[in-house]
């Protein structure tokens, strides 16, 4: 039987955050039912309220989320009842042409539910945020939205995997390479930025430069492993990095911004042969220039990362593992611990920078 459970919900653009009564339907062929135990609320989530993705409202926002697997519908056998999972947005296809080629991490054909949740008011269908809504006490996603792991680890840190830290730590290590001995600049020091730091710590790199204009991040990026800081509203960037890093340039460069300026950053900091991954999310109207004999001249890579190059099922369970071993510490990206109706709160909290993560736990 569908049932009545509790959302929160993007009504129109820039109106505020609503909790409502949500229909979730059974689970149809390819489908799981998860109960939700803890959703991260990320910038992608305000994006969503501020019509910055696209215009399908009402939305049901929420996809940074970890829960346990209530049901499952006809030929699921990824999962079953019980499994405590983490959310992902990117349920590989297994046949799109990046499939084939053994790059499943980039597939281009990723799947979501094939219901639609709706209001329980007047039978208004629901678009869930990055195929996944879960600032909701149920959510029906596509089976292989859920990657089963560890059902000892802490639902509030490890679903925050789901999205912004696997995004960030995947920028470092799979698209950057980033590798023992290595130095590394991050530009941008929120939740998608230290997850670069953090990754960057884990994967060897011994100089770690986190840039930032606000000296609170900071000094939060040192415990996530940077070994220097640049504060760049008062320094120049560029030359600081080179000369942190005996005068060449960061070998990798996350850009974790998602700005002109700060990309362009990134392009002149990193040493011959470097590479720069822009992980940091530009709008639409955002444009860069670069003297194409200094793109050919410096060599290396200019990459993009799209959800850390992660596959999900490959590397959530890794990443928990590591969490469990006290090797990558994911309960420092949790500031605070709110309920449903704290969403709202939460979105004014994060505009002022007064927190890395606030997790809603259910």
């Amino acid at each position: 039987m569908p049932q009545t459970v509790k959302g929160v919900i993007a009504r129109s653009k820039g109106a505020e955050v609503e909790l409502v009564d949500i229909v979730v339907p059974d689970p149809g062929p390819g489908e799981a039912v998860v109960q939700v135990q803890s959703c991260g609320v990320c910038h992608t989530d305000l994006h969503y309220r501020e019509g910055g993705i696209n215009d399908e409202f009402p939305f049901l926002l929420g996809h940074e989320a970890a829960g346990v697997v209530e049901a499952v519908g006809e030929g699921v056998t990824e999962v079953a009842p019980g499994d405590f999972v983490i959310l992902n947005w990117r349920a590989v296809c297994g046949q799109c042409r990046a499939c084939r080629r053994g790059k499943p991490w980039y597939c281009f054909t990723t799947h979501n539910a094939t219901q639609k949740m709706t209001l329980a008011e007047d039978g208004t269908e629901l678009t869930p945020a990055l195929g996944i809504g879960a600032f909701i006490e149920k959510t029906l996603v596509a089976a292989g939205q859920c990657t089963k792991v560890d059902a000892d680890a802490d639902a509030a840190a490890v679903g925050l995997l789901g999205c912004g830290v696997m995004a960030g730590f995947g920028a470092a290590v799979n698209t950057g390479g980033v590798g023992r001995g290595d130095s590394v600049a991050v530009i941008g020091c929120g939740g998608v930025g230290n997850a670069a730091i953090a990754g960057s710590r884990v994967a060897g790199a011994t100089t770690i430069v986190a840039v930032d204009v606000d000296d609170r991040k900071l000094e939060g990026a040192k415990g996530f492993g940077a070994t220097h800081t640049v504060n760049g509203r008062t320094e120049d960037v560029v030359a600081r990095i080179r000369e942190l890093t005996g005068g060449f340039g960061a070998d990798v460069v996350v850009e974790a911004v998602g700005r002109p300026e700060t990309y362009e950053q990134a392009f002149y900091a990193r040493d011959l042969a470097g590479t720069v991954v822009l992980v940091g999310v530009p709008t639409p109207d955002q444009e860069v220039t670069l003297p194409m004999i200094e793109i050919f001249g410096r060599g290396g890579a200019l990459k993009s990362s799209w959800y850390g190059d992660c596959l999900p099922s490959r590397d959530f369970p890794m990443l928990v593992d590591l969490y469990r071993q006290g090797r990558f510490d994911l309960d420092a990206f949790v500031s605070e611990r709110i309920g449903l109706d704290q969403v709202e709160k939460a979105f004014d909290d994060m505009h002022r920078g007064d927190v890395l993560r606030s997790v809603v736990v259910l």
